[in-house]
């Protein structure tokens, strides 16, 4: 029982399935729906080459911030270079000034304006050093960004290209599909299988042209039209055969026509004198 029951319930299930197939089938086929369905993957693809522009602007505007950076990094490196330079020209006037007073070398060492020439010179130099190697990462960064974004270009061309082609498959598929139902419809209409009332239509116009000819023929046979005709018919016919007769006759091709007009032969007068002349007197 509850296997039959559990049937029931599947065989209702798969009519109502197949009853919305049917229907969905009905409304994807439609023009307008499929011209509705093909704008919305457009508009979905428009707005994801949208957001992939936005991502890929902001890799444009982080490679432009390491450009600055290195820019002005360059320019702090240059001033550190004049500084740098600066504080070993002090350090070499500060020590011939020294050597000039004949001071010792521990005592040019030790002498004050020599050791802030050399911290300055190192303080330079270190900060220089340091300096250069951020320009060196961020030009890196830079480079990789660059890479980065001209595939992402290219990528986004692609996708631009693609949208191209799906707005010409829907132009082309909504043509097809408007094609190949109005065939459709002719075919079926044609064949008498059309669901719309077109085939009913031309099917009642072809059942009263048959029943208006044979209106037709049942009035002529009641006015008598059908025994004129074959009157007419029988006349004709006797008119022609008198005629070939005739003819036929006059040609001497009629067999008998000439025995029957004469009739049967008479005995000669002269076997009946012979006859007699043999009898007795």
């Amino acid at each position: 029982m509850f296997g039959a029951l559990g049937r029931w319930f599947k065989a209702v299930w798969y009519k109502v399935t197949g009853k919305i197939d049917e229907s969905r089938r009905g409304l994807d086929t439609d023009p307008h729906v499929m011209r509705a369905r093909y704008d919305d993957v457009i508009k979905g693809k428009v707005n994801q080459i949208h957001t992939y522009k936005q991502a890929v602007a902001k890799l444009i505007a982080q490679q432009e911030k390491k450009m600055a950076k290195v820019k002005s990094l360059t320019e702090e490196v240059n001033k550190l270079e004049d500084l740098k330079s600066g504080a070993l020209a002090m350090a070499r006037k500060a020590v011939a000034k020294l050597e000039g007073e004949g001071k010792t070398k521990e005592q040019i060492h030790a002498d004050p304006e020599y050791k802030k020439c050399l911290t300055a010179y190192n303080d330079f130099a270190a900060t220089l050093t340091e300096k250069q190697d951020h320009i060196k990462d961020l030009e890196g960064d830079v480079d990789e960004y660059d890479s980065s974004i001209g595939n992402h270009k290219i990528n986004l061309q692609q996708l631009q290209r693609d949208i191209e082609k799906l707005k010409s498959e829907a132009a082309d598929a909504v043509a097809d599909v408007i094609t190949s139902k109005e065939e459709t419809e002719l075919a079926d209409m044609i064949n008498g299988i059309s669901k719309d009332g077109m085939a009913k239509e031309l099917q009642d116009m072809r059942e009263l042209r048959h029943e208006m000819r044979a209106e037709a023929r049942v009035s002529r046979e009641m006015a008598g039209t059908d025994s004129k005709m074959q009157e007419a018919q029988f006349l004709e016919y006797a008119r022609n055969t008198t005629a070939t007769d005739e003819f036929d006759a006059l040609l001497g091709m009629a067999e008998g026509l000439e025995v029957a007009e004469k009739g049967p032969s008479e005995p000669k007068e002269t076997e009946k004198e012979g006859s007699n002349s043999i009898l007795p007197e």
